[in-house]
């Protein structure tokens, strides 16, 4: 690094110029930014306008959703809890669209009130549950040997990813209206939400395709050897290996859904960013985009931190269960 006098003038040349502007980033968030625009909204980021007196149900689901990830995070040597874990994973999410729009004596909310930090984690969320599965499918349905199943998968997936998504969130607010019968009628978040899981659902099924190329033809060889059925070799063999070797690129898909319910706020929904555009709109805080969009940009990192958090777990224990099955 030091070896030569030129080398040793960039080096400390970059330190100088990043020092220089971790000091003046630092000046500007402790003594020239104007934060109320962001404590003054704390609740809109929240929750949106979701009413006042009823803000305790997304609340309510938020803190197990915190709850779930530090538990995870941190793995309390809990036996039984192990077990529960994925399923209450899995149960959170239906849970959360009950506790927002109401039933089962809870007051109905109008999806319309839903907002904030709460509607961009129930938007990535619902959309991943409903995707993963539709992903596999599709990616099963590309290496069928039946013809049609084959080219149809093979169609739906270079079509999907062909399309730019914001043509298919486009296409779910305001063209899915005009196909449904009289009478039927599907709200802006459910919209939202359908059009996210199919184009989710394309990347996927090639995730796991490739994941499923890169098994050994030895292991496909063998399950036939044994007697194994196709389906018996895909539920046994091919999936949990191909799901394993898709993971850090299922983790990349997650963490990119998330960043991409952004563009929702471009069609009327008050996410993240949308709720942002609002608030810049009031009078009393035009001009504070700096701060809006500093204050965004933490709350993305945050969560895409603690997403990639969670999945590493997840491929952690993977990881010692293939070695735990290799030694055995």
């Amino acid at each position: 690094m030091f070896s030569n006098l030129i080398n040793s003038l960039v080096v400390i040349s970059i330190v100088f110029i990043f020092l220089f502007s971790l000091l003046l980033v630092f000046k500007w968030l402790l003594f020239s930014s104007q934060w109320g625009v962001v404590t003054q909204n704390l609740p809109l980021y929240a929750f949106g306008v979701f009413p006042v007196d009823q803000r305790w149900r997304p609340c309510l689901w938020l803190l197990i959703l915190a709850f779930l990830s530090i538990v995870t995070i941190f793995k309390p040597r809990w036996s039984w809890f192990g077990k529960v874990l994925p399923i209450a994973w899995v149960g959170v999410i239906p849970l959360g669209v009950g506790l927002l729009s109401g039933g089962l004596g809870l007051l109905p909310v109008e999806s319309r009130h839903w907002g904030g930090f709460t509607l961009t984690i129930l938007l990535m969320s619902c959309s991943a549950l409903l995707a993963f599965p539709l992903g596999i499918m599709f990616a099963i349905g590309r290496q069928s040997k039946l013809p049609l199943i084959k080219y149809f998968s093979a169609l739906y997936i270079d079509a999907l990813r062909a399309v730019p998504l914001i043509s298919i969130l486009f296409f779910g607010q305001l063209l899915i209206p005009l196909f449904l019968p009289l009478g039927v009628e599907i709200n802006r978040v459910s919209r939202a939400v359908i059009s996210f899981t199919l184009f989710v659902a394309a990347y996927i099924a090639e995730d796991i395709r490739g994941g499923w190329q890169a098994i050994p033809n030895s292991q496909l060889e063998a399950s036939k050897a044994l007697g194994l059925s196709q389906a018996q070799t895909i539920r046994f063999i091919i999936l949990p290996q191909a799901l394993t070797i898709a993971l850090p690129a299922l983790t990349n898909q997650a963490i990119g859904l998330l960043q991409n319910t952004s563009l929702m706020s471009i069609l009327g929904l008050v996410e993240l960013l949308g709720i942002s555009r609002s608030i810049l709109a009031n009078p009393v805080f035009i001009g504070r985009y700096i701060e809006v969009y500093v204050w965004l940009a933490g709350i993305y990192w945050v969560i895409c931190t603690v997403m990639a958090l969670l999945l590493r777990q997840l491929e952690e224990k993977v990881s010692i269960q293939r070695r735990i099955r290799k030694n055995v």
